[in-house]
Formats: structure tokens, sequence, C-alpha cells
């Protein structure tokens, strides 16, 4: 078990969080430190695990949205965005499936504050574009995510190909998104 040492100065034992630096605590698999030492299969899986979570929140989101606004054609844009989110966590869940590893079944928590924030947000102000606003932040994040899995030069190509398949849906979700949260800030 590696943990850190009770007379470590906080500076000295750099990467770990400092509540974990001043006591004997062990280190988290969710430290980063930890991840260095996952076989690259394990960093695959959570990769995508991490795609499939926030790509899970979005499709949530986008439907309980769909459900609260008052326009019909924003209703529709929405259930068709989470369609395609449900598509997106299907597909990277059999990839994962397929490889040995358990897919996510569940949201991430910054997607749960997020659904969160922008239900307040609507009860407090312009409910459609209070949605709109905060479903376009939820798709930076993907699109964000997206981008850096593909950074990733130790990516089987196989994975790659599965990720760069939906990155064009992903971005034009994006812009769609972008472009009507713009659209109703300029009205």
């Amino acid at each position: 078990m590696i943990t850190a040492s009770i007379n470590a100065h906080p500076r000295t034992t750099p990467g770990r969080p400092v509540w974990a630096r001043r006591q004997r605590i062990p280190l988290l698999p969710f430290f980063p430190q930890r991840r260095l030492h996952m076989s690259n299969q394990s960093t695959i899986e959570h990769r995508l695990n991490d795609l499939i979570e926030i790509a899970r929140d979005g499709k949530s989101f986008y439907e309980e949205a769909a459900t609260k606004v008052k326009d019909a054609e924003l209703s529709a844009l929405f259930v068709r965005i989470a369609g395609v989110k449900g598509r997106i966590v299907s597909s990277l869940s059999s990839s994962v499936a397929a490889t040995g590893g358990k897919p996510a079944e569940h949201g991430t928590m910054v997607g749960s504050m997020q659904q969160f924030y922008g239900k307040v947000r609507a009860a407090f102000g312009d409910t459609n574009y209070g949605y709109v606003a905060e479903l376009e932040e939820s798709e930076d994040r993907l699109l964000g995510a997206f981008k850096d899995v593909l950074k990733d030069n130790d990516l089987p190509p196989a994975v790659r190909q599965e990720v760069t398949q939906w990155l064009p849906e992903v971005q034009e979700c994006h812009s769609v998104m972008r472009a009507r949260k713009h659209a109703m800030k300029a009205a």
C-alpha cells in the first residue's frame, strides 16, 4: 500500500492532495499517481468510461430539458441530441465490454451538478435560454473529453477509430447548441 509519510512536508510530496500529505492515508485509486501504474488496457477502459459517463450526463440532461422547455422546436432538438448521446453511450459501452472491461453505468457528479444548476437557472430566468446555455456547457465538456482521448498516442487503432467515428456528431451537436445559445442571447 502506498502511503504518505506523517513527517513529510506537504511541498516535498508533489502530486498528492494536501490533506493526504499530512497524514498517513492510503493512496486511493482516483489519484493521478495511481493511474500511472494502471495497465494500458485499464487506462483505455477508464478513458472510454469517462466518455460514456459524460455522454450519459448529456443524454439525461437533454431528456429532462426537452420536457421543461416551452418551445416545441427546441424540445424536438433536445430529443434528437439526447438520441445521439444514447447511441454514443451504447456504442462505447459495447467497445468497453468487447475488450473485457465493465462499461460505466452512471453519469458523473459534475454532470449532476450541472443539471441541477441548469434547473435552478431556468427556474429564475428564461427557461429556454437557461437550458440551452447549460446544455452548451455540457457539449463543451463532451467535446473536450473526446479531443483529450484522441490525443493519447497509445490508443489502439480500433478504439481510436471508434472514438473518431463519433467526433463529427459530437462537434455538430456542440456547434448547434453554441449557435442556438448565441442566437438566443442576441435576441
